[in-house]
């Protein structure tokens, strides 16, 4: 995207100048002072904070202009201010106004589990032939999508957007921002149940990206999950790609081999082509990240000559299934970023088949699971024992329930340790683990789990 000039700016959020020249212009946006970058332009959102108190701090960061909804003081006249009602709405309506006049297309990707991966996944595969724009970090809400649109330069062909949600309608939002012409469903999970009281209700959330999309926009979903399957039922089966394990399914994987260490391989099937590939993965969960980013490229053309080498150089992401070798052989399994009950049952399954002299779980809280929380978790806490874990570590009032779980299923309560705070985890475990041990860490992000994996690396690195 070319630099706009205030003048332009002010035309596409339907505010005016009250400050500074029109033809001055923006190479940048942000709604974060701390982020502000010469030539930028700041939005003065309105949250938990006012961020009309920050416009001077973006300033001096290098902003040459903010949105605003009301007047500011104490600024020097050559610094720009435009007018608006609603600085959000403002900073959405440009972003869609952006967009429309690209000739960007967009792939939208929701789901309960798997999202940033499939999205970091679908982008790494796209970006053998096209010029990608993805949505930043976990960039996935009314703010941080627009901005990640606001990004895009004239090299940008396609946009792989993440579509995150905590209740009804905040899809169909994003939607109207940035419509897919691809629209991905992941996978299903009771996830953000404070807010829906139903697996079947979080599953109608999620089809608003599919009642967004642009007007012949193609489909691909997990057909594996029955959820997706029944919310899809009224689009043109026609314009749907399933991925998956059934063998009726374009995309798919097929005679799933377990590795050890080294990950696991499975017959991709891709259309008409098929490949035996071997991915450095532990959790067979996260096959299907896989299997949704190359139904993608599927669409977008690409040959499976053409993605096999990206696949076999599978991006892993920080906190997000990171493999982590310490000195003494020491192996920390950091799955920090989030958690839920799905997601934790499938790592704690997967990993505890792996050798290993002894099997720890260090496990937080699982947040946003509504009124049935304590039931999850202490039924995860039962699985413990049976998946080979020898010791548990909970971290957060909630995941005391994983313990209870877990020393009613048969763990020696010598082997359950349970903490309020993550730092406090963190120097038991400096002194409690030992060569050759597998600690799996993972709890949802407001118990800052990410934390522990970085004392242990810090003390203990190769």
């Amino acid at each position: 995207m070319d630099s706009l000039t205030l003048a332009r700016l002010a035309e596409l959020t339907d505010g005016k100048i009250i400050q500074g020249e029109p033809e001055m212009k923006v190479m940048a946006y942000t709604f974060d002072s701390r982020q502000a970058t010469p030539g930028s332009l700041f939005f003065a959102l309105k949250g938990a904070r006012d961020g009309h108190d920050y416009i001077s701090d973006a300033r001096h960061q290098g902003a040459v202009a903010a949105c605003v909804s009301k007047k500011v003081a104490g600024l020097p006249p050559d610094f720009g201010l435009i007018q608006v009602d609603d600085t959000l709405k403002a900073l959405q309506q440009l972003a869609a106004r952006v967009l429309a006049e690209s000739q960007l297309r967009v792939v939208g990707i929701t789901g309960s589990l798997g999202k940033t991966s499939t999205k970091e996944l679908t982008a790494w595969l796209l970006s053998t032939r096209f010029g990608v724009l993805k949505s930043q970090g976990n960039y996935n809400n009314e703010i941080g999508l627009p901005i990640s649109i606001l990004s895009l330069t004239d090299s940008h062909q396609i946009a792989v957007i993440e579509m995150g949600m905590n209740h009804p309608g905040e899809i169909k939002r994003l939607t109207e921002i940035a419509p897919p012409e691809v629209a991905v469903i992941t996978r299903l999970a009771p996830v953000h149940l404070e807010f829906f009281e139903s697996l079947e209700e979080i599953a109608l959330a999620k089809k608003e990206i599919l009642n967004g999309a642009r007007p012949g926009a193609t489909a691909v979903l997990n057909g594996d999950d029955p959820f997706i399957r029944k919310i899809a039922a009224d689009f043109p089966q026609d314009k749907i790609i399933y991925f998956g394990r059934n063998d009726k399914y374009s995309v798919r994987a097929e005679d799933i081999e377990y590795h050890g260490w080294s990950g696991l391989s499975f017959n991709l099937v891709y259309g008409q082509e098929k490949a035996r590939v071997k991915l450095p993965i532990l959790i067979e969960g996260l096959i299907i990240n896989v299997l949704a980013a190359c139904s993608v490229a599927y669409y977008f053309g690409l040959g499976l000559t053409e993605i096999l080498p990206s696949l076999h150089h599978l991006p892993i992401l920080n906190h997000r299934g990171q493999l982590i070798e310490l000195k003494g052989g020491i192996d920390i399994y950091d799955d920090s970023y989030n958690s839920n009950p799905v997601a934790l049952e499938e790592v704690l399954r997967s990993l505890g088949r792996l050798p290993a002299g002894r099997k720890i779980a260090v496990l937080g809280d699982m947040l946003e699971l509504g009124s049935a929380e304590n039931q999850f978790h202490q039924e995860i806490g039962s699985r413990i024992p049976d998946y080979g874990w020898d010791y548990l570590v909970t971290v957060g009032p909630r995941a005391r329930f994983i313990a209870q779980g877990a020393l009613a299923h048969g763990l020696n309560p010598s082997r359950i340790q349970s903490f309020a705070q993550a730092d406090e985890a963190a120097v038991w475990l400096k002194s409690f683990i030992r060569p050759s041990d597998l600690v799996l860490v993972k709890g949802s992000r407001g118990l800052c789990l990410e934390t522990i994996v970085e004392h242990l690396r810090k003390e203990m690195e190769t």
